[in-house]
């Protein structure tokens, strides 16, 4: 099969994605309108249904299908072949290969009518430009990037990121990709980057096949990717070039043995990040490929078999259109269940009360207000545990942080050493070169900091996920002694036991479940587009990880660095090792250093840790005054929107602006019309899954 042969039929499915994802947002918008129709109509008859919470979570869900788009990240060293491989993946030499590794600008690759690039600075600013344009001014010699990146410097510090438009088909089909230009340790371009990383679909990350995982990589993958639930792909990339690096390259046996030793390195490091709710994807994960011979088939028209690239593509084609864009599907699906269900319960509530006359219906809304009161109840015992919830999480998160970071100095001579220069660097002290012993002092500090920050932070991101984990099984338990009451409420003013015989199913209860239920265990997380999350929202987990980011990079940003480094390794700390320069022996110089800045940390370590711990503690306090704000909202507005629905009828019944048999006309008509949808939807979607099958 043929390269283009090979991109079409990647670019074939996503079409069909995109269609599929127009035709779900549709049906989704055709029901946002038709309730939204029949709460007009209701206000000139029986009274509206308030039903605004549900047309604006349709609306929302609506529009981001419709712009729904796959990002892909792009990670990896410089000189890897990253840029060679998305021209593979592009299907055109849209990023030169000797140059874009070299920008050190984070490059985000959309659909364009127009080819240009817009450079977008730290301070908001833009400035538009040609490729040409592009190339010259924010391009750097490879060697000129590598040192930059050595000493923890930005080449284009005012620079935030480059967008590039491009018509090309695969972009044009949703696809955007986002190029990092290297890893690196910078707080601001790891802020960037891990803000990136927290919203896309899936990680495609490129090692060098002759240098198999290196400490930088390690350090990357274990402080930035394990554990955060991502999709990763890895590119083995210039596989052909191990028969060169093997002891006799024209031994087919020698070759193979060597690969072979290469695989188990790989499998060793990257196992781990193949594991998925206990599968193993190492196979569907991990692909050797040859990126720069599959750009040169690619040219000659020739087939890439051989390169990797085929079985990479296939994968991915298989990622995006089956397992990333039926999880979307699904999640419209059940929200359109939802939907339908909470406007029958609607009806069903209401066409009882239409008939009864004005003073029975008044006793009977007088009789359910300790019901409503009983609700307000449930509304303020959970919001209760969301606020002993929040303390208890700030306190042991930031006693966690203090505790960790005020005990750094108890193994550091241990935890440091492989951040340290060679033996042969201290010659530096004897010379007297201060500043290149700073210099090289200070990455390794900096290195070792946010390793620390990573390894604490992963934790204490667990315990988060575990307090969210809580609340979202608080929110069902409370949602389903909510709805008991309600039921109660509509069975005491119609008469009846509410029994809707011909609800569509949902999974589990949550067809049961009160509306506010679907923000507080999770579910808002298609609503406000964030498909990552949607996983997470179809267990009932609240998206926690996605708000907070990364809890050691907020610490590293706004305290821990800027004090610990300042003060053990700044003018006064390194004035205060330099003493030790008339050492006569290295072992001994690094052995006291290590003491040295020890005793430093000992001493700075607790005022550093105490206010690491406030900071992260008002962290976790805002994040759940958050989660708080939004779920008691929501539960205010659906006690209000029972209230009011009852009133506006009251109200209409004392005007007699309505026939009892008209209304039950209209009302059965919008159910009707709306489940009419539903069916569209769900033949729509069991289509799509037989194609899939």
């Amino acid at each position: 099969m043929s390269h283009q042969s090979e991109v079409e039929n990647l670019i074939e499915n996503l079409h069909r994605v995109t269609e599929k994802r127009q035709e779900f947002a549709g049906y989704l918008s055709q029901v946002a309108e038709i309730i939204s129709k029949g709460e007009i109509e209701g206000e000139k008859a029986s009274g509206k249904l308030f039903l605004d919470r549900l047309i604006e979570d349709l609306s929302i869900a609506s529009k981001n299908l419709e712009k729904g788009r796959f990002r892909l990240m792009v990670l990896g060293d410089m000189k890897h072949g990253k840029s060679t491989l998305l021209n593979v993946l592009l299907g055109k030499t849209l990023l030169p290969s000797a140059v874009n590794p070299c920008t050190a600008i984070l490059t985000s690759i959309t659909f364009g009518e127009q080819e240009r690039v817009t450079v977008h600075f730290k301070d908001e600013g833009t400035q538009t430009m040609s490729f040409e344009e592009f190339s010259r001014d924010f391009t750097i010699d490879p060697k000129e990037a590598k040192r930059f990146e050595e000493n923890q410097q930005e080449a284009f510090p005012d620079v935030n990121y480059a967008q590039v438009e491009y018509p090309i088909e695969i972009l044009q089909n949703g696809v955007e990709i986002i190029d990092s230009p290297g890893l690196n340790d910078t707080d601001q371009r790891n802020q960037l980057t891990l803000g990136y990383v927290n919203t896309c679909h899936a990680i495609l990350f490129v090692l060098n096949a002759t240098k198999p995982c290196t400490m930088e990589e390690r350090r990357y993958m274990e402080n930035y990717l394990k554990g955060r639930g991502l999709s990763i792909f890895f590119l083995i990339n210039r596989w052909d070039e191990l028969q060169q690096s093997a002891f006799d390259p024209n031994d087919v046996q020698e070759v193979r043995k060597h690969e072979d030793n290469q695989r188990q390195v790989f499998a060793a490091n990257l196992q781990d990040y193949c594991l998925v709710e206990g599968s193993d994807l190492y196979q569907e994960r991990v692909f050797e490929t040859s990126a720069l011979n599959a750009l040169r088939h690619r040219v000659k028209g020739e087939s890439m078999a051989g390169t990797g690239m085929p079985e990479f593509i296939k994968a991915l084609e298989r990622f995006l259109t089956r397992e990333r864009a039926i999880s979307e599907f699904r999640q419209a699906r059940v929200l359109m269940r939802q939907t339908y269900n909470l406007l029958r319960e609607a009806v069903e509530r209401r066409s009882p009360l239409l008939g009864q006359d004005l003073e029975e219906l008044r006793q009977r809304i007088k009789s359910v207000e300790p019901a409503f009161r009983k609700l307000q109840e449930i509304r303020d015992d959970f919001k209760q545990e969301i606020v002993s919830t929040k303390k208890k999480a700030a306190e042991e998160i930031a006693g966690s942080a203090y505790t960790f970071f005020s005990q750094l100095d108890t193994t550091f001579e241990k935890d440091f050493l492989p951040y340290l220069p060679p033996l042969n660097f201290f010659k530096f002290l004897w010379g007297g070169s201060r500043k290149a012993f700073e210099e090289r002092m200070n990455e390794g500090f900096k290195k070792y900091i946010n390793d620390k920050l990573a390894q604490w932070g992963q934790s204490a991101e667990k315990d988060l996920r575990n307090y969210g984990d809580q609340l979202a099984l608080s929110a069902t338990q409370y949602g389903f002694a909510y709805q008991g009451v309600t039921d109660k409420i509509d069975a005491s003013l119609t008469g009846l036991a509410v029994n809707i015989d011909n609800v569509v199913e949902t999974k589990g209860d949550v067809a049961k479940a009160p509306a506010w239920t679907r923000f507080a265990t999770g579910a808002t997380s298609i609503l406000f587009g964030d498909w990552v999350g949607v996983a997470g929202s179809a267990t009932g987990t609240y998206n926690w990880r996605m708000l907070l980011g990364s809890l050691g990079v907020v610490i590293g940003t706004n305290v821990l660095l800027s004090l610990l480094f300042g003060l053990v390794l700044g003018p006064v700390g390194i004035a205060g090792i330099m003493g030790l320069a008339g050492l006569g022996q290295t072992e001994g110089l690094r052995r006291e250093f290590l003491k040295k800045t020890k005793d430093l940390m000992k001493k700075e370590l607790p005022k550093v840790a105490e206010k690491s711990a406030m900071t992260i503690g008002d962290k976790v306090i805002k994040l759940f005054e958050e989660y708080e704000d939004g779920a008691i909202n929501r539960i205010n507005e659906d006690i209000k929107s029972r209230q009011s629905e009852l009133e506006e009828l009251l109200a209409q019944k004392e005007k007699g602006d309505f026939q009892k048999e008209a209304e039950i006309q209209r009302l059965s008509k919008l159910e009707r019309d709306v489940y009419a949808q539903v069916q569209e939807l769900e033949s729509t979607y069991d289509s799509l899954m037989g194609e899939k099958a």
